[in-house]
């Protein structure tokens, strides 16, 4: 297993359709730590680590979201892992 981490921001009716929560929920399926949280723009925003191959899942989920969004893009900033994330959590 190798580590990674990913800035990921989606754009798109991505507020008010459940996506923050959804996101949480399948990246804690995938085993994966860090948070989640809307941006002033109408973005979501999300700080995530763990195994690499479980952030590539993580990124093409994010591309489609839950069944209520209609994602226009998504920007993935790879990084170092840090393990400074201990949960998932969802930011306000």
């Amino acid at each position: 297993m190798t580590l990674g981490r990913a800035h990921i921001v989606i754009e798109g009716r991505v507020q008010g359709v459940y996506y923050r929560a959804s996101l949480k929920e399948a990246a804690e399926g995938l085993g994966l730590k860090g948070w989640v949280r809307n941006l002033p723009g109408g973005e979501v925003e999300a700080e995530v680590e763990g195994d690499e191959s479980a952030i590539e899942v993580l990124v093409e989920w994010c591309w489609k979201g839950p069944p209520h969004a209609a994602v226009e893009n998504v920007t993935v900033e790879p990084g170092a892992p840090l393990g400074d994330f201990d949960t998932f959590l969802i930011l306000r």
